[in-house]
C-alpha cells in the first residue's frame, strides 16, 4: 500500500487538489481500460470540489460517458430529500457536466434497507461484469470523508459494519442517529486502486490523529475508528488535509 498526507493552505486549495486528482485519474482509466469506474462521498467536504471538477478546465480533461459513478454511502432518505448524498452531487457536478444518465447508480433509500443493499450490490457487480457474486470489484477511485467520531462512509465506530467480510452493501442502523444507512464495506474500499480521504477543518483534528496513528492495534481502537481500517491491499491511499485540520492532529 501506497501511502500519502498532502496538506493544502485551506479548503479552497483542498478542493481544487481532489478535483485535480480525480481528472487525471480518469483520464489514465480511460486511457487504459476505456472506463473510470468510481465512488463518491457525501457531506461537506466534498461539495465545492465537486463544483469546481464541474468547471474548467477540470472538466474538459474528462471523458464523462467513460464514467461510472457510483457512492460510498447513503443516508435512508428520498434522493431529492436535502440531506441525501445523491441530490447534493447531482447539484455540485452531474447535473453539470456530459455523463450519460445510465453511467449514474445512485443508492436505493426505498422498501427495505437489507433488500436496498442487496440490489446495489448486484448493480456493482453487473457495472464490473461479475455476475457469478465472487470477490470484490476494484475501483480506480473513492472518495471519503472522515468524521468527528472516526467514521467513514457510514461506517460508524461500533458499528456491525465493521465485521462484515463478504457483503459489497450493508445498511446497518445507526443508533445515535436513529436511522438506517446505506454503505459500501472494508473489503470494497480496502480493494480499490486508489482511495482519497477529504479531510477539513479544525472539528476534525482528534479523529484525523487517532486515524493516521495505526501502531495499536488493539481491537477496540478500531472499533472506535473505523478510517483506521481503511488500508487499500494493492493500490493507493491518500489524505488531502487542510491545514486547520492538520493543526488540530498534533
Amino acid at each position: 500500500m501506497k501511502e500519502g498526507v498532502f496538506l493544502c493552505r485551506n479548503s479552497e486549495e483542498l478542493a481544487r487538489e481532489g478535483a485535480d486528482r480525480f481528472a487525471r485519474l480518469a483520464a489514465q482509466a480511460s486511457k487504459m481500460r476505456g472506463c473510470f469506474r468510481m465512488a463518491l462521498a457525501g457531506g461537506r467536504t466534498p461539495r465545492e470540489m465537486y463544483r469546481i471538477l464541474s468547471t474548467e478546465p477540470f472538466a474538459g480533461k474528462v471523458s464523462w460517458k467513460q464514467v461510472e459513478v457510483f457512492w460510498g454511502d447513503e443516508r435512508w432518505v428520498p434522493k431529492d430529500h436535502p440531506d441525501s448524498n445523491y441530490r447534493m452531487a447531482y447539484e455540485a457536478l452531474l447535473s453539470r457536466v456530459t455523463i450519460p444518465p445510465g453511467n449514474v447508480h445512485p443508492m436505493p433509500t426505498t422498501g427495505d434497507p437489507e433488500n436496498a443493499a442487496l440490489a446495489y450490490e448486484r448493480e456493482i457487480r453487473r457495472s464490473f461484469d461479475n455476475p457469478d457474486l465472487s470477490g470484490e470489484p476494484r475501483f480506480d477511485l473513492i472518495l471519503l470523508g472522515l468524521g468527528e467520531d472516526g467514521h467513514t462512509a457510514s461506517i460508524f465506530p461500533n458499528s456491525p459494519a465493521l465485521h462484515e467480510k463478504q457483503r459489497l452493501v450493508a445498511a446497518p442502523y445507526v443508533t445515535h442517529l436513529g436511522s438506517y444507512r446505506i454503505t459500501l464495506t472494508l473489503p470494497v474500499l480496502c480493494a480499490a486502486e486508489y482511495v482519497m480521504f477529504l479531510v477539513s477543518g479544525k472539528g476534525k483534528g482528534k479523529a484525523l490523529a487517532a486515524t493516521l496513528n495505526r501502531k495499536c492495534n488493539e481491537a477496540q481502537t478500531f472499533e472506535q475508528t473505523p478510517a483506521q481500517l481503511v488500508q487499500p491491499v494493492h493500490g493507493t491511499l491518500t489524505w488531502l488535509v487542510d491545514r486547520e485540520a492538520w493543526a488540530a492532529a498534533r
